[in-house]
């Protein structure tokens, strides 16, 4: 229903999702936690192709972030292993997917960082989409690791203080690589950002559903971008200013 109003033309180049609800979801149905992680994963997946049959370039996913730690270990065991289950080679390069992970690599488990390494060597020049997936990540750590490389850099004689810009600090984040998200999804009916890509979704559209995360289907994303498409994106201009330069 919601494919056909698509404008090709004008879709989001980079949509973020935050992936809320696995928990509740699963526990709606008298199950552990973890029930619902694995299906959120194969929703993550099916998205994937969905984004890249569409023609999105960009994907994020948000997987763990570092407050996550604090979560139940098993929960956290779970979310480990999954993702540890997912960089898989195989899966990237038949779907010409390059593979970004986004956050704190250095402090993850051995294993997961050389598996993530790995991962993002062997898939560097593939072309289709970029997916990036947020893991042991946060925006606060995001900002301040950004701003110690920049400072090393201009300590360095590498840069000048008055040539640190915005577009400076875009170029040092984690998602450097990537243009900033047009469309930001967030299933489970929180709305909130939850400390996820604070500085990119400055002039994000943000779109909020109450469906939990595994029950997010095909449907649920073309109705999202057909909500995208019907706002005016000012970017700081008036409604008018926006409508003349069209």
């Amino acid at each position: 229903m919601y494919k056909e109003q698509i404008d090709m033309a004008r879709l989001p180049q980079h949509i973020a999702f935050i992936m809320d609800g696995n928990g509740r979801w699963a526990q709606a149905r008298g199950q552990q936690r973890s029930y619902g992680h694995f299906a959120g994963a194969d929703t993550l997946e099916a998205t994937l192709r969905c984004a890249t049959k569409l023609g999105i370039p960009y994907v994020t996913f948000y997987a763990f972030s570092t407050e996550n730690w604090s979560r139940p270990q098993d929960e956290v065991n779970t979310l480990l292993d999954l993702m540890l289950k997912h960089l898989e080679e195989k899966i990237f390069m038949e779907n010409d997917v390059k593979f970004l992970l986004v956050g704190d690599i250095e402090n993850l488990p051995q294993n997961l960082r050389d598996a993530s390494e790995r991962l993002m060597e062997k898939t560097k020049n593939n072309k289709a989409i970029t997916m990036g997936v947020a893991f042991n990540y946060s925006s606060r750590w995001e900002l301040a690791h950004a701003a110690k490389i920049i400072a090393k850099e201009v300590k360095e004689g590498k840069m000048k203080l008055e040539d640190i810009t915005a577009e400076t600090i875009d170029r040092h984040l984690a998602t450097g690589i990537m243009p900033n998200p047009d469309l930001l999804i967030r299933t489970g009916g929180e709305q909130r950002l939850s400390n996820f890509l604070m500085w990119q979704l400055a002039y994000a559209e943000l779109y909020f559903t109450d469906t939990y995360w595994p029950d997010f289907n095909d449907e649920c994303l073309y109705k999202a971008i057909v909500d995208y498409q019907s706002r005016q994106r000012r970017f700081g201009k008036t409604g008018e200013q926006v409508t003349e330069n069209k």
